[in-house]
Parts: structure tokens; C-alpha cells; sequence
């Protein structure tokens, strides 16, 4: 079985991409393992159809190169943070094992990024309870609870906790974000304008990132929020240059 060193969780398919595709690709370059879950198909989107979208996800996820992708299937827009998802939730997180999960912003403009959120948060304690029982294939699983779960910035401008220099990778963040095709930027689109396809939404991801990365003194970052405390043993972890 796979074991994930990094599970990272969208309401929809591209959430994942836009708020923590830098870090999930410097993560890849390091050598960790990364796995990618969309929690709905983005049924509800303005534009696209279901299975452009799933084929758009796919193509994303070779783009960055993780180790695996699949989709709940929740309900776009309808989904609740219930005891039905949350064991389908749990049951991911139990197959792959990961240390660190990824989740949407705890609050955000599109109300499916704060739901899904806290389904997330709560799946993640809940999986660690060894006398909830959950099986895959009709096999028993073992309780397994992540050290750590960050929520990555979206659309609000929300303080982050901390965050990660993604400056050699944003390229290829960009090009993951525009494998949806069908969600942003095309001049030959005769689909409706929405909030994220116009050509200006795409500076403003630029933007936030050299915003965030101008913060300590690199091109671009991505921010996340975290619940728990972070602890270290050296204060080397913390240093990344002089500036």
C-alpha cells in the first residue's frame, strides 16, 4: 500500500492547485511523496462539463508529477461535514498514511473551501481513534492520525502562519493552474465570464505569491495557517537567508 508523505485535500479540482501547487511541487523535487484528493467533481462550476474537469485534473496532476490523485465525489456545493464524509474522508487517510495533510482555507469566498476545511480537521483527529472502525476492500484499517494538517491561503487575504518559497517553481504552478482550462483564462472561450477567468485573476495569483515571497525576502511563496503548534530543534530550521 502507498504510503503519502504529503495528502493534499480540495473542494474542488483546482483548489489544490492554486493554493499550495508550489509547495506540493518543491515537496515532489525533494523526494517526497504527494497525494492529491478533490473532495467534489466541481459539478457546479460555471464552466466546464464533470468529465472535462476529471480529465483536466488528470492533466494537472502529471504536470506536478504526484503520486496519486482520486476524487470523493462529494457533492458540489451541497456537502456537509457529516458522519457519511467524514468516514470517507478518514478511510483516505488511513489507506495513505500521510504525515502532513493540506487542506483548503479555514474560511474563504466560496463556502464549500471552509466546509470542506473543517470535514477535514475533524476527519483527521477522528481518524486517529483506533475504536472507529473503517476498512478498504473489506480489509480492517488501522487508526492513523496526520502530525501535522495546514490550511492554505485562497481567496481572502488572510495572515498566514508560515510560508513556503515556491520562487523555482512557479512557473510550473502556473502551468498546473492552466491545465483547467476550462476554468480560467481563454480568449477563444465562449463560455461565461466567472470570478476566476478573466485574465486579471491570473496576476492576482502572481500576485499574492510575490507578495507573500516579497515577505522573506525571496520571488514567490505560498502561505498556510496552522491550528497547532509547530516545534523545532534548531533554530537552523527557521533560517533561509539574510535578508
Amino acid at each position: 500500500m502507498l504510503t503519502l508523505d504529503i495528502l493534499a485535500f480540495g473542494a474542488h479540482p483546482d483548489d489544490i492547485e492554486l493554493g499550495c501547487g508550489g509547495t506540493l511541487l518543491s515537496a515532489i523535487a525533494e523526494g517526497k511523496k504527494v497525494g492529491v484528493i478533490d473532495l467534489t467533481k466541481g459539478e457546479l462550476g460555471t464552466r466546464g462539463t464533470t468529465s472535462q474537469r476529471l480529465k483536466e485534473a488528470q492533466l494537472a496532476s502529471e504536470v506536478m508529477g504526484v503520486s496519486v490523485r482520486e476524487n470523493l465525489g462529494l457533492a458540489d456545493g451541497f456537502f456537509e461535514n457529516n458522519k457519511e464524509n467524514q468516514f470517507a474522508v478518514m478511510e483516505t487517510i488511513r489507506r495513505f498514511k500521510p504525515s502532513i495533510v493540506i487542506c483548503n482555507a479555514p474560511e474563504d469566498r466560496h463556502p464549500d473551501h471552509g466546509r470542506g476545511a473543517q470535514l477535514v480537521v475533524d476527519a483527521c483527529f477522528l481518524s486517529g481513534l483506533s475504536k472507529i472502525q473503517t476498512t478498504h476492500n473489506g480489509v480492517p484499517q488501522e487508526a492513523w492520525r496526520p502530525t501535522q494538517v495546514f490550511h492554505y491561503i485562497q481567496s481572502r487575504h488572510l495572515k498566514p502562519d508560515f510560508v513556503v518559497d515556491i520562487s523555482q517553481f512557479m512557473d510550473k504552478k502556473m502551468e498546473a493552474i492552466l491545465a483547467h482550462s476550462s476554468q480560467f483564462y481563454d480568449p477563444q472561450s465562449t463560455e461565461p465570464n466567472t470570478f476566476i477567468s478573466g485574465e486579471s485573476f491570473l496576476a492576482f495569483v502572481k500576485g499574492r505569491a510575490k507578495e507573500l515571497g516579497h515577505q522573506i525576502g525571496v520571488d514567490y511563496a505560498e502561505g498556510f495557517i496552522t491550528q497547532k503548534i509547530i516545534g523545532i530543534k534548531s533554530f537552523d530550521a527557521i533560517i533561509q537567508n539574510k535578508t
